[in-house]
């Protein structure tokens, strides 16, 4: 049966070059992923920048040693980037593929059939699907690899001496990352053909005789099943995306769209059709017999039309999602600063050029520390203040416990942390200064959280001093006496409004640096993608277009038929990612601006109307090239071929 898959791929090199290209990519994303992130777990940064402090522990973990950078030589930046970067690739890849060979099986509806009339059983079917998925696998899987390796070392040059690896990273050996990389595009490609197969195996012998491939016309109850699990799971999701979340809710802003992504594309058969429908009544109305045509057409073939749908919808839904929610963060953090900050005058330096007119000046004092769990260590900023003063220049009203208690060995903790990590007034943090003097904190009080005008812990100035005695303030409130102006008066000295506005600023290029990092080559990948499934679905329709010509139409009529079905397509696909992203994005938005007031509204609509139009640019591009290639090479008399 091997054997016969392997001559079934090599007759069928054009219908399975879409699924070998959109699977080579996707190993090749998955293994330089995987490569570079071997090479950050091989770098070793040196011993006298770290400390190695031994965990809490806890009755299901046991206690370890964990060795802590405290330079800037941190690559665990990268490390985070790269996980994600490899945790998308793969899930588009998922789609793109179980949407390739699904493409692949149905327009071979009339050869499984002819094959079922001489005999095959369905089993036999289904293997020499899986064959096929498994020789393409194969060939993709290896090519993906070989390139990944072979790009390693510029990926890892661009990334040396960066905010995220301020390092010289070296490639390290690759054959457990690409091993690893080969296996999951292998894994991948059985997943995604396998959906194909059970299909194929359910082809009857009466298909052969058929002249229209026409599509049953439901779907299976084992795919609504799973459809509507998933969509309960995505519900789940939506309602954890609350103000109660904390640190939880931008992770949710990716994987709640993943899993809607997955709902709406099992159940797409019975969607799309719908949307369909809707979208079509002023296309028809405008364009008549084409709109017609290309209604029907996406109508009568939904699974096909789903398939193609599928790339849209994952990246439109995935990244407008990212782009809105980051979008929304940088919002509610430039409130929270705007709040917090109570001082009209902020020195952008570590002291006073004068004291003359000054009532307060909080100059806090900034330190790391390391923070010790049950089964993990970070490295903490933390800020020295003298609460006395912070209070008068900085909103600092906690939500539990007292600041005035911050004496001694105390800590004061943010309000996202302490609820990340379960922290109640009261209880002790270990910690480990970069003096490599470990003391207990007690929580005095939880604070509300401001970003950018202070870090997540607070202790006090003398403690701060007394660890970190070469630190300089980096940046001080000043609150003037009643009717003061010191405008002009003191250096480096900006109004607090001017200064909001560059930390908000400052936020948002951040989150554009990330969105580039994460989204980058999931939309690259999707872009191929797209114009891989849409081309694919063109080039089969060759007998369908010579048809066509037979019947009177002509070569413009064929192409505008086209050019309406596939921007019917990439619509329902764009509106179904729209209602995504917008349920995602007002949900991430409460809960990042609940209890906070005069919260901006800043939406990027030239990002996401980019990710729209391209997507839909694409869809229509790749869908009217091979037709127009067809044509040109095509005469009527080939429909009797």
């Amino acid at each position: 049966m091997f054997h016969i898959s392997r001559q079934t791929v090599g007759r069928h090199r054009s219908l399975y070059a879409g699924s070998f290209i959109a699977l080579a990519v996707g190993v090749f994303l998955l293994g330089l992923a995987a490569t570079a992130t071997a090479a950050t777990i091989a770098y070793d940064g040196p011993l006298a920048d770290s400390i190695t402090v031994t965990t809490l522990g806890s009755p299901d973990t046991p206690s370890q040693q964990v060795r802590v950078p405290t330079s800037d030589a941190d690559v665990s930046g990268l490390q985070t980037v790269l996980s994600l970067v490899g945790t998308l690739a793969g899930f588009i890849t998922i789609f793109v593929i179980a949407s390739t060979f699904a493409f692949a099986v149905a327009s071979r509806r009339r050869e499984i059939g002819l094959l079922r009339l001489i005999g095959a059983t369905p089993r036999q079917v289904r293997r020499m699907i899986l064959g096929e998925a498994l020789v393409v696998a194969i060939a993709a899987a290896l090519t993906g690899a070989v390139l990944a390796q072979l790009a390693t070392p510029l990926l890892l040059s661009k990334a040396s001496y960066t905010e995220l690896a301020p390092v010289k990273l070296e490639p390290a050996s690759p054959w457990v990352p690409l091993s690893i990389a080969v296996g999951a595009g292998v894994l991948v490609a059985m997943l995604g053909a396998r959906s194909a197969a059970r299909r194929a195996g359910r082809v009857g012998p009466v298909d052969a005789l058929r002249e229209a491939a026409l599509e049953p016309p439901r779907i299976g109850p084992v795919r609504i099943v799973f459809g509507l699990l998933f969509l309960a799971g995505s519900i789940t999701l939506l309602a954890l995306i609350r103000p109660s979340t904390g640190e939880g809710v931008m992770p949710l802003a990716m994987f709640t769209p993943m899993l809607l992504v997955i709902a709406l594309t099992l159940l797409a058969p019975l969607v799309v059709p719908w949307i369909s429908r809707l979208w079509a009544l002023p296309l028809t109305r405008w364009t008549q017999v084409s709109g017609l045509l290309a209604r029907s057409n996406v109508i009568a073939a939904p699974r096909r039309s789903a398939s193609l749908a599928a790339p849209i919808l994952a990246i439109s839904a995935i990244a407008g999602s990212m782009v809105l929610s980051l979008s929304f963060a940088a919002d509610s953090a430039e409130a929270a600063i705007r709040d917090t900050v109570r001082a009209p005058v902020v020195v952008t330096g570590s002291h006073l050029s004068s004291t003359t007119g000054v009532a307060a000046a909080d100059a806090g004092v900034p330190l790391q520390f390391v923070r010790i769990s049950q089964d993990d260590a970070q490295l903490e900023d933390a800020e020295g203040i003298d609460p006395a003063i912070a209070v008068k220049t900085r909103q600092l009203a906690p939500i539990a416990g007292d600041l005035a208690q911050l004496t001694g060995n105390t800590v004061a903790v943010g309000k996202e942390m302490a609820g990340f990590e379960h922290y109640r007034v009261g209880d002790e943090v270990p910690v480990t200064f970069l003096d490599r003097t470990s003391v207990k904190l007690r929580i005095v009080a939880i604070i509300p959280d401001a970003f950018g005008a202070m870090p997540s812990f607070l202790v006090p100035v003398d403690l701060a001093r007394k660890h970190a005695p070469t630190a300089e303030p980096e940046r001080i409130f000043v609150l003037p006496d009643p009717g003061v102006d010191l405008a002009g008066k003191l250096d480096n000295a900006v109004p607090a409004t001017e200064w909001e506005a560059e930390q908000a600023e400052g936020v948002r290029k951040g989150n554009q640096f990330g969105l580039i990092l994460l989204l980058g080559p999931a939309a690259l990948y999707s872009a191929i993608a797209i114009a891989n499934t849409l081309l694919m679905g063109s080039l089969q329709r060759r007998h369908e277009f010579v048809t066509s010509r037979l019947l009177g139409a002509t070569p413009a009529q064929i192409r505008r038929m086209v050019l309406w079905e596939s921007s019917l397509v990439g619509a329902v696909a764009l509106s179904l990612g729209t209602a995504i992203t917008v349920t995602v994005g007002v949900l991430i938005r409460h809960a990042l601006t609940s209890g906070v007031a005069d919260v901006p509204v800043t939406v990027p609509w030239g990002v996401l109307l980019g990710i729209a139009g391209i997507c839909l640019t694409l869809a229509v591009g790749s869908a009217l090239a091979p037709t127009t290639y067809i044509l040109r090479r095509s005469q009527p008399s080939a429909a009797v071929d």
